[in-house]
Parts: structure tokens; sequence; C-alpha cells
């Protein structure tokens, strides 16, 4: 396996383009694909400004965001994905629409290119059975925002090789990113830590035990972490976090991932967090 010097991106949303743009201020070739030409120039348009606000706080200058830039290839042609030796999808996280692309991707792909899904959800080792190259499918997700997050969670199905997992680990440190390395099971690691914690955070609000602000200022204050969970609910979306939960409930058939009835509650009254101005706080 030669070292990985171009990768496609399937989607220009927020993930696909924090993708793109860690890829490209690193040096490697982008080829980032979307349906429509309208999200690709959107996608475009989001790294520039990204890249923008890191030369006003002097951590890259014009010329770094120039030499990204001309490294990134935005088109609506999965034909233009040839030349890459790994091909990351990025879509949105509905499972349908993975196999679909995955599909059309083995038709396009010559067989030895390695293909990674940035699902949060969905079984790593589903969907490489559905396409021609089980041991060369993987699993690399990257947490929000990708340009700023140093974690991936590299997830390998029952079917992925030693080869795939070490070409795709070297190329996550490639850049600058610290991956860890998951088998698959519903939630991966990390979420499927953080959010019961987030559950539990609406069992203990809902019991009275103290104020949002007071539960949040604990967790922050007392094991460091920069966010409290509520704020974070109200960030992910309260929706996202019942349906993580379902999930959970769903696969595991452990009654410790019932989703609190004060979550489903709010999600029902569609006070669903910052995108609807009210969820747990206001905004």
């Amino acid at each position: 396996m030669s070292s990985i010097q171009t990768v496609g991106i399937i989607g220009s949303g927020t993930m696909g383009n924090g993708i793109a743009q860690a890829c490209a201020v690193s040096g490697i070739r982008v080829v980032m694909v979307d349906i429509a030409q309208a999200a690709v120039d959107k996608g475009l348009a989001t790294i520039a400004g990204s890249l923008d606000r890191l030369i006003k706080k002097e951590k890259m200058t014009a010329d770094d965001k120039a030499k990204a830039l001309a490294l990134i290839q935005g088109s609506t042609n999965y034909d233009d994905l040839k030349g890459a030796q790994l091909v990351i999808e990025a879509a949105t996280e509905n499972e349908g629409l993975k196999v679909k692309i995955l599909q059309q991707l083995d038709s396009i792909l010559a067989p030895e290119v390695i293909v990674a899904t940035n699902t949060s959800s969905i079984s790593i080792t589903k969907l490489a059975a559905a396409t021609q190259r089980p041991d060369r499918f993987i699993g690399m997700h990257f947490f929000n925002p990708v340009p700023m997050m140093a974690l991936v969670e590299i997830i390998r199905g029952l079917q992925t090789s030693d080869a795939t997992h070490d070409a795709v680990k070297a190329m996550a440190e490639a850049l600058g990113k610290t991956p860890i390395t998951v088998k698959n099971a519903p939630g991966f690691v990390v979420n499927r830590i953080l959010v019961p914690m987030i559950n539990e955070a609406f069992f203990v609000l809902a019991e009275g035990l103290a104020t949002p602000e007071d539960i949040d200022a604990g967790m922050k204050l007392g094991t460091n972490q920069p966010i409290g969970p509520l704020a974070l609910a109200d960030m992910i979306g309260l929706d996202v976090c019942l349906a993580v939960m379902n999930v959970y409930m769903a696969e595991y058939n452990d009654s410790k991932y019932r989703p609190a009835p004060l979550l489903k509650e709010m999600v029902a009254a569609g006070w669903l967090g910052r995108k609807t101005g009210k969820g747990v706080y206001t905004y």
C-alpha cells in the first residue's frame, strides 16, 4: 500500500469540508464531491473562511492558505475520485444513502483503494458487507469541528484487514490527529460513554437535584470538561441525543440505556437546543 497522497471525500457539509481542510493543510490532495455544485461551493467557501480565521489568529500565513486551497478540487462527478488512494464517505447519517454511495464507489474505484465512512452510529461491519471490498473498508469517525479536534476513532469492522487499519491510522497521524482503534459496536467508544452521561444529566435535572447551571458547573469544575452535559446536549441537539439513546436501547437491549423521560418530553415539545432557540437553556 503506497502512502496516501490523494483523498476523496463524499459530502461537502460540516464534516466533509472539515476533513478536506485538515487534509489540505497537511499537504494531502483532496477531491471533495457533492451532488450539487452549490453544496460544493458552500463547502469550499466554509474552508476559505476557516483558514482566514487561522490567519487572523496568526496560526497560518496567506501563503499557507493559498497552498491549502490549491490542493482542494471541488466536484460533482464521482469519476474525479479515480486518482484517490483513500475515499472517505461523509454523507448524511442515513444507512440507505450510505450503502448506495458505497456501491457506486465500488463500480468506479480500483480494487486496492481503501474506503472509509465517517458514520457515528451505523455498523461498520454491516456497511462493509454491502461493498465489494470489505477487507479494505473501515470507519474513520472524526469529531466536530474537525480542524480543531485531535481525535479520530478508527473503527474496524469484522472484515477490516490489518493493512487497511495501519494505512488509515498512519494517514490520521499525518493529519496531526491522535487515532484510537475501536472494535465495531453501537456508539463506538466516545459516544457510548458520552451520550449516556448526557442522558443521566437529564435524570438528575428531572429529579430536581440541582439547577441546569449548577449541574453543568459541577461537571465542568469537578471533572474538567470544557462544557457541561446539558449545554452540550443543547449544542448536539436533544433530538440527536434521544435518537442515539434509542439506538443503544434497541441494540444492547439493556435498561441502563433507557432515555430519560424529560429528554423525550422536551424533544416532543420541539425544544431541541440551540438550533430551535430553546433546549435546556434559551438562546
